[in-house]
């Protein structure tokens, strides 16, 4: 399978990221490049999706985008996993439904793998976790399909600050938290990146 696989170790600013993934899509489009696959973390920003209502923002002083991709309001930050990704729909058998459900199989194998027992909402797009009565958020899902090609992707909450939070609406939802893994289960969540792009690229091959 052709596809770049790159991890970076230092955050990455989100608007560097996006006109990365930009420049490369339209190689990609034009037949010039690897599909990719990019694992890193972002400097501390709030970005709202195309479906965000400014409502959404409790504290007008954060430091907040309005970006492209599906979904609401989030935050990204240290301690929070970005898997992005650049594929070719053109060179599969799979449309934007099934693309979604790939990464909702994919986040929740792989959670799995670490005896934590998480599903997909139709309602609210995303991963969620039940604890006890409260059904929380683990995973938020966002992406984009240009010239039959979808970027951006998802991120999965390892160990970042909940209280961040606290200054919006996260994906619009008022009755619902987030959570983080190390808080469902403290263990070492250290090769999960690489039980992720296993099962990412299993489930969109299938």
């Amino acid at each position: 399978m052709n596809i770049e696989i790159k991890k970076s170790i230092k955050p990455i600013k989100y608007n560097f990221a996006i006109k990365y993934m930009e420049r490369r899509l339209d190689q990609i489009s034009k037949g010039g490049a690897k599909e990719l696959i990019w694992i890193l973390e972002h400097d501390e920003i709030y970005t709202g999706g195309t479906s965000f209502k400014d409502n959404e923002i409790l504290d007008k002083s954060i430091n907040f985008i309005k970006t492209n991709r599906g979904g609401k309001i989030t935050f990204h930050g240290p301690g929070q996993l970005i898997f992005y990704f650049i594929i070719d729909l053109r060179k599969r058998d799979i449309n934007i439904r099934k693309l979604i459900s790939s990464i909702e199989k994919t986040i929740i194998d792989t959670l799995s793998y670490f005896k934590i027992k998480s599903f997909a909402d139709r309602k609210n797009i995303g991963i969620w976790y039940r604890n006890n009565k409260n059904i929380e958020k683990v995973a938020a899902i966002g992406i984009k399909v240009k010239k039959w090609i979808a970027y951006h992707g998802f991120s999965i909450n390892i160990n970042i600050d909940l209280k961040k939070y606290e200054k919006i609406i996260p994906c619009g939802i008022k009755e619902k938290k987030i959570t983080n893994l190390i808080k469902i289960k403290k263990q070492n969540y250290k090769i999960i990146k690489d039980m992720l792009i296993k099962n990412f690229l299993t489930n969109i091959q299938n």
